[in-house]
C-alpha cells in the first residue's frame, strides 16, 4: 500500500500541467514601479507586490540568510536552497555533505549561478561588518492637473557599524485630515479640515549581534505558517524585519474632499495626485534571542510590543452613543468637515486617519532541531484604545478587527523534511470580545516535493466561522467575512512548477474553497469555488521566447441559488459570484544586446448574472526595453485594455502609454523617472459618467547610496 501510494504522488508530481514560492510570475523587471505595474495589470496579486517590495527593501544576503528567507525569492525551490545552504557549509569548513539527488546545480561555485544572481539582483545585499553603507531616495509625483504641490517622500537608511542599523521615513502630505473629535451639539464626528503636513510615518534604529537582535520603531513581523501572525507577506517569515516602506501613488483621486458647497466648482471636478501612502504595521519593540539547547538543536525566543496609531475607514466606524444595541445593523456616522464661520460639509474621503490607539503584544518560542525540522508556539494579544474624546466609538461588523474590546490569537505550528519532502503544519486559536464571537479555531497544513527543477506543493486549510484574526496573513479565497479572508473557509491549492534551465518552464496552481457556513449573504454555506491559471515559457532562443497562460475564475461549482433575490458582483461574496476564463499569449524577444521587445494579448469571458449574459474583455500590452550602457537604461510601454468589447459606455476602457528612464551619474547616484499618459476611450456620447480627460502622470526619484 506504502509503494502504491508512493508512485501515485510521484506520478501527480512529473505529470501534473500545472510554483517555488508563490508568486505568479518570475518579474523581468523588478522596479518598484515595475512592480506596481503587474500589480495593476492583474499580472500579480497585492500579497505577491507586498511581498516582493518588501524583499527589495530589506535586502538578502545569500552568504548568512536562513533556509526560509532564500525561499523567499522568486524563482527558487526547496533543492535549490538546500544546496545553497550545504556550498556554503562546505565553504565554511564544515564535514562535507552529499548533494542533491539529481546533482545539477554546480555548488563548488559556492552560491548562486550567474543567471541566478542577475535574475535576483534586485534582491540581493552583501552586508560587511566594520562598513558603513546606506542610502537615501527622494520620491515625488505629480500629474499635469495637480492644482497643488506635488506630493513628495524620503527615505534613508544606513547600518554597518557595531551591528547597528536605521531608517527613517519622512513624507509631504498635502491633503492631511485634522485630529477626530464629537461634536454633541450635532450627535456627529468633526475632523479638522485637510492641510498640508510634514509626517514621520516610520523611523527604527536595530541592533543585531552573534546571538541577539533588538528592534526599536517601526516594524513587520510573522511567523510559522503566517497563520497566527503575520504581517510580512513574506512566503516563510522567521521574525521581525523593519519597516520603511511607502507606496507611490496610484490613480488620480478628486481634489474635493466635502460635499455640497464646501468646494469650488472648479475643485469639485478636477483630479489630483493623491499623497504617499504606508502600511500601518506595529511600532514599539522587539527582540530575538538565540542559542544552542542540546546537541544540533537552538531555541529562538522573540517578543514584540507594539503601540500604534492606526486609521479606519468611515464606514469601519459605529457610533455607541447612537447605536445602543450591539445586535442591530447601524450606519457608519456622518463625519463632518467646520469650514468658514458655523458651516460644516460632510466628509467625501473614505479613510480617517488616527481613529484609535492600538496596545499589542506577544512573542514566540521556536525549537529547531535542524534547518528543516523546528516546532514552535506563537501567542499574541492587542486592544484597541479609541482616541476620540466625548464618544464611545467601536467597529461596524464589516471591519477587519473584531467589536467589543480585545483580540488576539496563539497557535502551535512544526515542520519536518527528509530527501525530497517536506511537512509543514500550523493550528491556531483566536479570541476576541465580540458580542456574537468569542474566537474560533483554524488549521493550515503544507507538503511540498522538491527538486532543483520541479516542485509541488499541496496545501489544506480550515478557517472556522468565528476566527476571527486581523493578524492572518493565510492564503485564502477571495471571499471575506465581516472584513476578513482568512475566516470561515475549508480549501485546499496545489502549486506546481517545473523547468528546464535555458529551454522550457511551466506553472500553475488551482486552488478550490467551500464555505462551511453560511456568511454575510443567505444560502451561501457548501457552495464550491475554483480558481485556477497555468503558464508555459519557451526559452530556448532569446531572439524568439513565446508563453501562454491560461485562467480560470469559476467560482460557483453548484447550483445558483435564487433566493437572495440579488447578485453581488465581488466574487464570492454571493450565492451565484461571476466566473472569469481568459487566456494570453506573449512573445520576448531578445533583439540585439540591450534590446528587448515584449508583445502580449489577452481575452477573457467574464459572466455576469447581473448583466444578463457574458462579457468579453481585451488587453493589448507592447513592451520595449532598451540599455545602450551600464549606467543608462531606457523603456516604453503601451497598454490597450477594453473591459467590454461589446460597447464603450460603462466599464474601464484606456489607452495607456509610459516611458520610462534610469541613469546611474558618478557611479553611486541614480536618477529614475517615468511619464505615463492616460486616455479614456468611452464613447462620451453613451458613457453613463463621462470619460475622464486626458491623463498626464509623473513620477520622479532621486536616490543616492554611500
Amino acid at each position: 500500500m506504502r509503494r502504491v501510494l508512493s508512485l501515485g504522488l510521484l506520478g501527480c508530481w512529473l505529470c501534473l500541467p500545472v510554483q517555488a514560492a508563490p508568486y505568479e510570475v518570475e518579474p523581468e523587471a523588478v522596479g518598484e514601479l515595475d512592480l506596481l505595474t503587474l500589480a495593476e495589470e492583474g499580472a500579480i496579486s497585492g500579497e505577491t507586490l507586498a511581498a516582493l517590495l518588501a524583499l527589495r527593501r530589506a535586502g538578502v544576503d545569500p552568504r548568512l540568510a536562513t533556509r526560509a528567507t532564500l525561499y523567499g525569492l522568486p524563482g527558487l525551490t526547496y533543492a535549490e536552497v538546500d544546496a545553497l545552504l550545504r556550498a556554503r557549509m562546505l565553504r565554511a569548513g564544515a564535514p562535507r555533505q552529499p548533494v542533491s539527488g539529481d546533482g545539477s546545480r554546480e555548488v563548488s561555485t559556492g552560491g548562486l549561478t550567474e543567471e541566478e544572481e542577475r535574475r535576483l539582483a534586485s534582491f540581493l545585499v552583501r552586508r560587511e561588518p566594520g562598513h558603513l553603507v546606506g542610502d537615501a531616495r527622494l520620491l515625488m509625483a505629480f500629474a499635469t492637473s495637480d492644482s497643488l504641490p506635488p506630493p513628495a517622500a524620503l527615505q534613508v537608511r544606513a547600518g554597518g557599524l557595531a551591528g547597528l542599523r536605521a531608517g527613517v521615513l519622512l513624507s509631504l502630505a498635502r491633503r492631511r485630515l485634522g485630529t477626530l473629535r464629537r461634536d454633541e451639539g450635532r450627535r456627529a464626528l468633526i475632523v479638522e479640515a485637510p492641510g498640508a503636513a510634514v509626517l514621520l510615518p516610520k523611523l527604527y534604529a536595530q541592533w543585531t549581534g552573534e546571538r541577539a537582535s533588538v528592534l526599536a520603531g517601526t516594524y513587520r513581523l510573522g511567523f510559522g505558517q503566517r497563520l497566527t501572525l503575520d504581517t510580512t507577506s513574506l512566503p516563510s517569515p522567521e521574525g521581525f524585519l523593519p519597516d520603511d516602506g511607502v507606496r507611490p501613488p496610484g490613480a488620480l483621486e478628486r481634489e474635493c474632499l466635502v460635499g455640497g458647497t464646501g468646494c469650488e466648482p472648479e475643485e469639485r471636478l478636477s483630479d489630483v495626485t493623491p499623497d504617499f501612502a504606508w502600511d500601518e504595521g506595529f511600532r514599539g519593540l522587539a527582540g530575538t534571542v538565540r542559542g544552542p539547547v542540546g546537541t544540533g538543536a537552538e531555541l529562538a525566543l522573540t517578543g514584540f510590543g507594539s503601540y500604534q496609531l492606526r486609521s479606519l475607514q468611515r464606514s469601519a466606524v459605529l457610533d455607541r452613543s447612537v447605536c445602543v444595541d450591539p445586535r442591530s445593523t447601524c450606519r457608519a456616522p456622518d463625519v463632518l468637515v467646520p469650514l468658514s464661520g458655523s458651516h460644516v460639509e460632510k466628509l467625501t474621503a473614505r479613510t480617517l486617519p488616527g481613529v484609535f490607539h492600538e496596545w499589542a503584544g506577544g512573542g514566540n518560542v521556536t525549537l529547531s532541531l535542524s534547518p528543516r525540522a523546528h516546532v514552535g508556539v506563537t501567542g499574541w494579544a492587542a486592544r484597541p484604545v479609541w482616541s476620540l474624546e466625548g464618544g464611545r466609538l467601536d467597529f461596524q461588523p464589516g471591519a477587519r478587527y473584531p467589536a467589543g474590546g480585545g483580540f488576539g490569537a496563539v497557535g502551535l505550528d512544526a515542520a519536518w523534511g527528509r530527501g525530497a519532502v517536506d511537512l509543514f503544519f500550523e493550528g491556531a486559536r483566536s479570541f476576541d470580545a465580540a458580542p456574537e464571537g468569542g474566537g474560533g479555531f483554524a488549521a493550515l497544513q503544507r507538503t511540498v516535493l522538491s527538486s532543483a527543477r520541479r516542485e509541488l506543493e499541496v496545501a489544506l486549510r480550515y478557517y472556522g466561522r468565528d476566527f476571527a484574526n486581523p493578524y492572518s496573513g493565510a492564503p485564502s479565497g477571495p471571499d471575506s467575512l465581516e472584513g476578513l479572508r482568512v475566516r470561515n473557509e475549508v480549501g485546499a491549492r496545489m502549486r506546481y512548477l517545473q523547468r528546464e534551465e535555458g529551454a522550457w518552464r511551466v506553472r500553475g496552481q488551482v486552488d478550490a474553497w467551500t464555505l462551511p457556513a453560511d456568511g454575510a449573504t443567505p444560502g451561501t454555506a457548501g457552495t464550491m469555488h475554483l480558481r485556477a491559471s497555468a503558464r508555459a515559457d519557451w526559452l530556448a532562443w532569446s531572439r524568439f521566447q513565446p508563453s501562454l497562460q491560461g485562467e480560470l475564475r469559476d467560482s460557483e461549482m453548484g447550483a445558483c441559488s435564487g433566493d437572495s433575490g440579488t447578485d453581488s458582483e465581488q466574487d464570492g461574496a454571493g450565492s451565484c459570484s461571476r466566473g472569469r476564463y481568459g487566456v494570453t499569449a506573449r512573445v520576448r524577444s531578445e533583439l540585439a544586446e540591450g534590446v528587448t521587445v515584449a508583445v502580449q494579448y489577452g481575452h477573457a469571458r467574464v459572466e455576469e448574472p447581473e448583466a444578463g449574459g457574458p462579457r468579453y474583455d481585451g488587453q493589448a500590452v507592447l513592451d520595449v526595453r532598451l540599455a545602450p550602457s551600464e549606467s543608462l537604461k531606457l523603456g516604453g510601454r503601451v497598454v490597450w485594455k477594453d473591459e467590454d468589447l461589446s460597447e464603450r459606455s460603462r466599464l474601464r476602457q484606456e489607452l495607456r502609454a509610459a516611458v520610462d528612464a534610469s541613469w546611474v551619474a558618478f557611479s553611486a547616484v541614480t536618477a529614475r523617472a517615468r511619464y505615463a499618459w492616460v486616455l479614456d476611450l468611452k464613447d462620451a456620447s453613451v458613457a453613463r459618467v463621462p470619460p475622464d480627460q486626458p491623463r498626464h502622470l509623473f513620477h520622479l526619484e532621486l536616490e543616492t547610496r554611500f
